[in-house]
């Protein structure tokens, strides 16, 4: 199987700080899900923010697709982001002012590969939405206009996982999206956050502290195993 995401040699610190990532090696690949459990001190929130392209390591290489996106120039890894990456925050991170339809419909807005992509799977950016969402449990057509600060917290959730799933990016990362939900309702979105990644052949990286959820999943890891700097509390 080849790897989507391969992580060599990575080494960050931020300025005047010791070292804070020393990961020697990590894989994911095409099509898995991970659980990837990032208790504090494990330097969870900076991996995903190298994984992103906001930071920059200063040693090894970040390939997504066979790009090294440390080599990049900031523009080019926004738009590569974009492109090839679907997020699903903690706290959803939708704007609230928005309707529904227009927040999953926002990373097509800002790559043309995602929004040709949509189109060609369902004929249009506005019926991949409402598909996904449709998928998802939010097919009630007068919803996709309300305002996203009107939902559910649940409701909101598959709204955010719709929006990472837009256009199918070969990735998608979730970052602790289940914290606010109980037990079989956490169980019940992920089943659908699975099948959805199926269909759009996606890989899931999956972070997470509650290790109750790992035996969902293709291949469950520690961060703090991964990650040899892990020893400082608190980051």
């Amino acid at each position: 199987m080849t790897a989507l995401l391969e992580l060599d040699g990575l080494g960050f610190a931020w300025p005047g700080q010791p070292e804070l990532l020393d990961i020697p090696h990590f894989r994911l690949q095409r099509g898995e899900t991970l659980f990837l459990k990032g208790p504090s001190g494990s330097g969870k929130t900076t991996l995903l923010g190298l994984l992103g392209g906001v930071q920059k390591p200063q040693r090894g290489s970040i390939r997504l697709l066979g790009e090294d996106i440390a080599q990049l120039s900031s523009a080019r890894r926004d738009h590569f982001r974009v492109d090839h990456t679907g997020y699903i925050f903690q706290q959803f991170n939708l704007l609230p002012f928005l309707s529904v339809r227009e927040n999953v419909e926002l990373p097509c807005h800002f790559s043309r590969s995602r929004a040709r992509r949509a189109g060609e799977r369902h004929g249009s950016v506005d019926q991949a939405a409402a598909v996904l969402l449709g998928h998802l449990g939010l097919g009630d057509a007068a919803l996709l206009e309300r305002r996203a600060d009107s939902l559910s917290i649940g409701q909101q959730q598959r709204v955010a996982a719709a929006r990472a799933l837009i256009g199918q990016p070969e990735l998608v990362i979730a970052d602790e999206p289940t914290s606010a939900l109980d037990a079989d309702a956490r169980e019940a979105f992920l089943q659908l956050l699975f099948a959805e990644c199926r269909e759009a052949g996606a890989s899931l990286l999956f972070v997470s502290h509650d290790q109750s959820l790992a035996p969902l999943f293709d291949r469950s890891l520690s961060l703090a195993d991964l990650n040899r700097a892990a020893t400082a509390p608190g980051i």
